[in-house]
């Protein structure tokens, strides 16, 4: 350990796919990751407050042998978050993922309107982590207890805008859950989906996981360690030794990477504010636009009520007339 804040359990055994639990407080996310691995080893509960606060990993066996590695992490790119806070546990998430992520879980509740919110947290991750990162994206509702196939499709069909448009950019890759059911096959038969989706998600990307620099770095860092690790011909002195030098060196390239993550996402939540600031003025310049337009033409309709009310006094008067010199004939 070494006195290191960052822990040596996140190291994983060969992993055959690694997935990343992505979602708001309350989306179910945890609950999508038990059932996943088929167990408790997230807590999932109802709360007002994130019940997941650091990232944590767990993994099971899948029948055709390959191993499945479930990452679920708090809300990373939710304002509660500091930056600091956020880039720790995206360095410990990238740490847990040093072979790469095979696909990233976008996960919303399809029973809670799905917001511009939702829609900027997709955004945040692609400006953080690249374009690149899209590609490995599933989107997964939950509670499909209470919506099912049929109306989640129909939901889709009939939604805002910038929904559609993240379903569309992300290749109309969507799965519904529910991790109520007690049902062996339903649970099956859901697990099952979601890895054909996670196998498209692979073979569109040539077999390989999503991984940038960040990555590499961490990649590295475990790849020397387990160069001491598997070491001959050291006496048990020198291996120490190499160990404290090969934790210094992780400390310091953690540390670097944490600061670089911290940075870059300083610069991608300034850059989305400015966007979203952008956006809103135009919102707000749209809105004057439009007061202004129904200003003027309640102004128009004013002038048109007393036209026709001058029409209808002239009107009355010319009638009162006409009637007096009627009168004044006969």
């Amino acid at each position: 350990m070494g006195g290191s804040e960052y822990d040596d359990d996140w190291e994983l055994p060969s992993a055959d796919i690694t997935v990343v639990l992505c979602g708001k407080l309350g989306c179910g996310k945890s609950a999508t990751g038990n059932s996943i691995v088929g167990r408790e080893a997230f807590v999932s509960e109802y709360s007002h407050a994130s019940v997941t606060s650091t990232c944590q990993l767990a993994s099971t066996a899948l029948k055709d042998g390959r191993t499945l590695n479930v990452i679920d992490t708090p809300g990373l790119f939710e304002m509660t978050i500091t930056s600091e806070d956020a880039g720790k546990e995206i360095v410990k998430c990238m740490s847990m993922a040093k072979d790469g992520i095979h696909a990233v879980l976008m996960v919303f509740s399809a029973t809670s309107r799905f917001t511009r919110e939702d829609s900027s947290t997709i955004e945040t991750i692609k400006e953080f982590f690249g374009e690149k990162i899209v590609d490995h994206m599933i989107l997964v509702f939950t509670y499909g207890d209470l919506v099912g196939e049929n109306k989640l499709k129909s939901m889709l069909n009939n939604a805002p805008e910038y929904l559609q448009k993240t379903v569309e950019l992300c290749k109309n890759r969507v799965v519904l859950f529910d991790n109520m059911t007690k049902d062996r096959w339903l649970q099956e038969k859901q697990l099952e989906n979601l890895l054909d989706v996670v196998d498209s998600v692979n073979t569109n990307n040539g077999g390989k996981p999503f991984s940038d620099q960040m990555l590499a770095c961490i990649k590295e860092a475990h790849a020397r360690e387990q160069e001491v690790h598997d070491a001959i011909g050291y006496t048990e002195e020198q291996i120490s030794e190499l160990k404290k030098e090969i934790q210094r060196t992780r400390d310091e390239q953690l540390a670097n990477i944490t600061n670089m993550v911290e940075e870059k996402l300083n610069i991608t939540v300034d850059k989305l504010q400015q966007q979203l600031m952008e956006e809103q003025n135009a919102r707000l310049e749209a809105e004057r636009l439009a007061a202004e337009a129904r200003l003027r033409s309640d102004e128009e309709i004013c002038k048109l009520k007393k036209r026709l009310e001058k029409a209808q006094q002239e009107n009355e008067e010319f009638r009162k007339m006409a009637s007096q010199h009627k009168c004044s004939i006969l």
